[in-house]
């Protein structure tokens, strides 16, 4: 790999996937300073001129590929056992940040296939929206619309949305799971966001008045007047157990997997769902934005 390839990688934007490089370039440091290996050797020894990358790698400032663990092993004489062990490391930081185009380059429906086993293990799922109806409440319809508009903005070739949307709508049966609960929260505004005509969009809403009185379902909005001292709204975040945070971004998704940052987006879940109100309230919020539709009640 060229100096000039290695330049061009982007730096995550995440801090926390950026945490997690350098501490994986740290373990490479270290394996290299313990074999007694200079850095300008070890350039040497993997054919490059510029000895400078060995430190860029270590320090995590360059993107670190599993090419460049194999390397740092093969060099080091690391064990079998070791190598396996930094190579799932990577694996693992490298999963952290995916930008839209990287998670949809083979289409739309693998994605949604790719998180299958996600949603049959969970048995706490907590989602936040700042910006869609979540997933496992959409309606056929919508679930169309908002897969049309990825597509769309994301300038994907493949046209596999009706098989991505075939997949979404399996995966809503983990619902009925009687071993799992489900916990919503979404701001007042999501309600109103329409990406589909209005005769799509009242469907979607009175989907949701639906969907509140399942067993397993907790669906909870934030009134727009709510008092929001001391809580501001976040990122969209979906949070399953307490083993991985899912973020959206502009851009792409984080996986969060560090204890550390589960918790503090744990604790904003319980400072956000302290501000929602679920229930009969919930419903009134639905259906005042269901009648703001068309206030003559041509969609009721």
């Amino acid at each position: 790999m060229t100096l000039a390839k290695i330049a061009a990688m982007p730096a995550s934007p995440s801090s926390s996937a950026q945490a997690a490089r350098q501490r994986l370039g740290g373990r490479l440091r270290q394996m290299r300073v313990d074999r007694g290996i200079t850095g300008v050797r070890f350039a040497a020894e993997a054919g490059w001129r510029d000895s400078s990358l060995v430190s860029m790698i270590e320090r995590g400032r360059r993107t670190i590929s599993a090419d460049h663990v194999r390397l740092w092993c093969r060099i080091c004489g690391a064990s079998p056992r070791l190598t396996a062990e930094l190579l799932a490391e990577q694996a693992a930081v490298a999963g952290m940040w995916v930008t839209y185009r990287e998670a949809n380059r083979g289409g739309l429906r693998l994605v949604q296939e790719s998180v299958r086993d996600d949603y049959q293990r969970v048995r706490v799922h907590r989602v936040y929206q700042t910006k869609v109806i979540p997933g496992l409440l959409q309606t056929r319809a919508i679930t169309t619309a908002y897969l049309e508009q990825a597509r769309r903005e994301q300038h994907l070739e493949l046209d596999d949305v009706a098989e991505a949307v075939e997949e979404r709508m399996r995966r809503q049966a983990c619902l009925r799971r009687p071993d799992a609960r489900w916990l919503f929260v979404v701001e007042e505004a999501v309600l109103r966001f329409r990406p589909a005509p209005v005769e799509i969009h009242a469907d979607q809403l009175r989907h949701l008045l639906a969907m509140m009185s399942w067993p397993t379902v907790v669906f909870g909005v934030i009134p727009q007047d709510a008092d929001r001292v001391g809580v501001c709204p976040e990122e969209s975040f979906s949070a399953f157990d307490s083993r991985m945070v899912s973020v959206e971004l502009v851009s792409g998704y984080l996986t969060v997997t560090q204890p550390y940052e589960i918790r503090m987006y744990m604790e904003a879940w319980e400072r956000l769902f302290g501000l929602a109100v679920v229930g009969t309230r919930a419903s009134a919020l639905i259906m005042a934005a269901l009648q703001a539709l068309d206030p003559q009640g041509g969609v009721e």
